[in-house]
């Protein structure tokens, strides 16, 4: 006869291999039909439950969906899960951010040249370009099982964002926060264009560090003509605009004899600067305050100009020579200090970064050229005094990756000074995780300066600003309404189509405006106003009131979104935008080199759905500490895997032991439970706690670690090993079974459920064949938290016994090494232990004990045997018979050659 046949072994449609690149799409076409996201918002509405709301940062639309991508759309899709897992409603809009360089830049790779074509034609292309980008991204994002509203998606070029955004910019002008002026604004060449500081990336550049001396013209009576002021910059190619030299009015200064002349600078610097410049100290003539050389003049070295020199609070005696070089086109605190001067700007560069006609001969060169054509140029007119290299970080473009600078132009700004302590209050009430967040945030609010709102390009918003006569911007609230109702019914591209009189109320005048002609702006606003204005533009704020409960987004974003939208939401209602704001780190190869897109450096979601599945990039994110920088490599994705592996396996495992188990007739009360049994509960109800509070914290790794030990640790190398012999062997319907079966059952409920917000498809896959009757596991609830259901004295005996437990697996072990035994079922093993051990091993484990061990026969003795991890343990060989159905080795056998227990299952059934 052969015994398999009689044997109650695993039986599951859950198949061992998880073919997720295959099986995902499918389920995801099955969601899509049923209209899973409707179905869960309906399913909360109608329980009644609390709300709470994560706020989508829009990603760019532009290309294919990267890692960091999936990494943050899987984050905040876990967020989204995990509270609608808790019990609340969580309506997700899903954005993006359609406006920007990039677009116009692919645009005019495919051949088109934005210059000599109408501006309404380039922009239709821009629109048509955005909008496939964002399906695709849409359709990269549904790969990854992220949830959402995706039938109705916020999308910043459409004509109700468009017209949101309007009225946006009109409450913050009408409240005298948006001007426009002349100011140094970071300026990128290869864009063409003003940036933000969140459109700023630092990079370590090799730039040339000089000490030109400037001689005095009228010394004020404090210094001779010739005096020589020093300076030190690292930009010799913004030495034509030099207008002015700064000296702190407080410090004190030395007249330093040197064989290069009489020479100027702090008396702190003396010795490191001529150090420096190979110089000896012949002598300090006399010294004095700053503020005694105010208005002192220099004649120019290359120029026919004569030059002041101002007082200044920025001139610090950290590096230089406390003599700063001036020059208000290039600097912030350059210009501030020439404007309390009446000093004005000269505008040397042009837009792509070319010096003009007001710097002579360097008309033409490319600023980075410049630096050498000033150095020989100051070298030939004797007043370079040190030519030297520094290795320092400097601004780049983020899109172009390209040097920027300083360069003063007409902006439009906001200004935040009306507003600043109002948004430091706000940040104290945001919950911050990390923590690093609040102080961060504060830090860049407190040190803002305004904000440059203006772009010099085409595909944005436009910034509705007409012109009269004069030249004076009208801010006017019908106006902008007019605008936003434009906006609303043609969409901004209107506003390039129609001429200024087209676009104003029918019948306006303007006292500036006497013969009724009015122009427009031409520049488009920055695209961090544009997501920025969201909360406003993409939230009906009678369904998600402000503040919504988190934004959710990488670290980068201190300095975009979570900032913009910030300012933006305190200038309207007084308030931060979000409740809570959770961040996560970089991405970065095993190496520690960042990735990203633009690097082509990273791995492909895409390629890893289409091979490994969405499940395992999912675990990955699920997995990692997200709080700090991430690694990323294809030897963890290896390892994420396995971990799937295993996972997969004991959840088929389990769910074959359930073959014939029906909860309702079969499951036994908890409370009737063996302490073997109930103790593996209770585990599981502890991870349960444990993995809903982490989630409640937003702690993913750490729930999912504890789902992951608890299912390999305690289920599949412990639980789920020792009772194969009683769920494959026992009677169908034997109490030991029906016990263990309820374990189970319960256990792998419990925790399909915690890990559902991670494997959406792979707890979707076994919930369908676990609970056929519910339509989706994921319009269920987490397990409800519940108290401990054993007592700390029988923690304590089973933390004993599973001692003794590893101490006769060591001794089988070593044994088994040395070919005493084979299988642990051909061993009799001996215990001579301590009479309250013994007690409570007979007492829990009564007649399983040998089961429990996996062995034949264990006896207690009285002798004392060899110490094995603590316990007195031997083993030896059982003689005897073994059993052809459970392999157990027994002293006696019925006719049929079966043990006892075996006997009796075939001759009941």
């Amino acid at each position: 006869m052969d015994y398999k046949d009689t044997l109650k072994l695993p039986k599951t449609e859950f198949e061992m291999r998880g073919n997720l690149n295959k099986k995902e799409p499918v389920l995801q076409a099955k969601w899509d039909e049923m209209e899973l996201y409707e179905k869960m918002m309906a399913v909360r509405e109608e329980e009644g439950a609390p709300l709470f709301v994560v706020h989508d940062g829009p990603p760019y639309a532009n290309g294919n969906i990267h890692l960091g991508h999936a990494l943050n759309g899987i984050q905040k899709d876990l967020l989204v899960r995990t509270k609608f897992m808790a019990g609340f409603k969580t309506p997700f809009r899903p954005g993006w951010d359609t406006h920007g360089l990039p677009i116009e830049t692919a645009i005019q790779k495919l051949g088109v040249d934005r210059k000599t074509m109408p501006t309404h034609e380039f922009r239709a292309l821009c629109e048509k370009y955005a909008l496939e980008q964002v399906a695709i991204q849409k359709k990269d994002f549904k790969s990854l099982g992220k949830i959402g509203d995706y039938n109705n998606p916020y999308i910043t070029l459409t004509k109700d964002y468009e017209a949101s955004q309007i009225r946006v910019f009109a409450k913050m002008a009408l409240k005298g926060m948006i001007f426009k002026g002349l100011k140094p604004v970071y300026w990128s060449p290869s864009s063409e264009t003003a940036l933000a500081e969140a459109e700023i990336e630092y990079y370590d550049r090799k730039d040339p560090a000089i000490y030109i001396a400037f001689d005095v013209v009228d010394g004020k009576g404090v210094l001779d003509a010739g005096t020589k002021l020093v300076i030190w910059t690292t930009t010799p190619w913004t030495i034509p605009a030099n207008l002015a030299i700064s000296v702190n009015p407080d410090m004190e200064y030395a007249l330093v004899k040197t064989a290069k002349g009489n020479m100027v600078m702090l008396v702190s610097r003396v010795e490191a600067v001529l150090k420096e410049l190979d110089l000896e100290n012949e002598g300090i003539l006399k010294t004095f305050k700053g503020s005694e050389i105010e208005h002192v003049t220099y004649q120019h070295p290359l120029y026919e100009r004569i030059s002041p020199v101002l007082n200044g609070d920025h001139v610090t005696d950290e590096a230089g020579t406390g003599c700063v070089h001036t020059a208000p086109d290039h600097g912030v605190e350059d210009f501030d200090v020439c404007v309390k001067y009446g000093i004005k700007p000269i505008a040397p560069v042009d837009a792509q970064g070319h010096l003009n006609e007001q710097t002579g001969e360097f008309a033409g060169m490319f600023f980075e050229k410049a630096n050498k054509a000033v150095t020989v140029r100051l070298e030939e007119e004797g007043a370079l005094l040190k030519l030297d290299w520094i290795t320092h970080s400097y601004a780049h473009d983020w899109r172009t990756k390209k040097p920027i600078i300083y360069r003063a132009t007409t902006q439009w700004f906001a200004s935040i000074d009306g507003i600043r302590q109002q948004i430091l209050d706000e940040i104290d009430k945001v919950e911050w995780y990390p923590k690093w967040g609040q102080k961060r945030m504060h830090n860049m609010i407190a040190d803002r300066g305004d904000w440059t709102i203006s772009r010099q390009r085409v595909w944005g918003v436009p910034i509705p600003i007409f012109y009269a006569e004069d030249e004076t911007p009208i801010i006017d609230e019908a106006v902008f309404e007019h605008v936003a109702q434009l906006f609303e019914e043609h969409g901004s591209n209107i506003w390039f189509e129609k001429e200024a009189k087209e676009l104003l109320p029918e019948g306006f005048t303007h006292p500036n405006s006497p013969n009724g002609k009015f122009t427009k702006e031409k520049d488009i606003m920055d695209v961090w106003f544009d997501s920025g204005s969201s909360h406003t533009a993409a939230l009906n704020h009678n369904e998600t009131p402000l503040p919504v409960d988190a934004y959710a987004e990488g670290a980068d974003q201190f300095r975009g979104w979570f900032n913009s939208s910030l300012i933006i939401s305190v200038a309207l209602y007084g308030i931060a935008p979000y409740k809570r704001v959770i961040t996560h780190g970089f991405l970065k190869l095993d190496g520690g080199e960042k990735m990203s897109k633009s690097k082509s450096n990273g791995l492909s979601p895409n390629e890893i759905t289409s091979t490994l599945g969405a499940d395992i990039l999912r675990l990955w994110v699920g997995s990692v500490d997200y709080h700090s920088d991430i690694n990323m490599s294809q030897d963890l994705l290896k390892q994420v895997s396995e971990s799937y592996r295993k996972i997969r396996n004991t959840f088929r495992f389990m769910h074959g032991n359930l073959e014939g188990f029906d909860f309702d007739k079969h499951a036994v009360s908890v409370e009737s439970m063996s302490l073997m049994n109930r103790y593996v509960l209770n585990d599981a109800i502890r991870v349960n706690r444990e993995a809903q509070k982490a989630y409640e914290q937003f702690d993913y790794q750490k729930a999912t670690t504890a789902v992951l030990n608890s299912l390999i640790n305690t289920m599949s190398s412990y639980y789920l090993d020792y009772t194969k012999d009683i769920l494959y062997l026992n009677a169908e319907d034997d109490r030991a079974r029906r016990e263990i079966q309820t374990v189970i059952y319960l256990t792998l409920d419990m925790y399909l459920k915690l890990l559902s917000p991670i494997l959406v498809h792979t707890t979707e896959e076994m919930y369908q064949i676990f609970k056929p009757e519910e339509e989706s596991i994921h319009l269920t609830r987490f397990i409800a938290v519940s108290d401990d259901i054993i007592t700390e004295n029988e923690a304590e005996q089973m933390e004993t016994l599973l001692a003794v437990r590893e101490s006769v697996f060591k001794a089988l072990e070593e044994k088994r090494a040395e070919k005493v035994i084979g299988k642990s079922l051909e061993a009799n093993v001996k215990l001579h232990l301590e009479n309250d051990v013994k007690e409570a091993v007979e007492n829990v484990l009564g007649q399983h004990v040998a089961q429990w061990f996996i062995v034949s026969h264990v006896d207690f003795v009285e002798d004392t045997l060899a110490e094995v991890m603590g316990y007195e343990v031997s083993v030896e060989a059982y003689e005897g018979h073994t059993c052809p159905r459970c392999w157990n080795v027994v002293k006696d056998v019925h006719e049929d050659g079966l043990c006892d227990r075996c006997h009796h299952v075939l001759e009941t059934k």
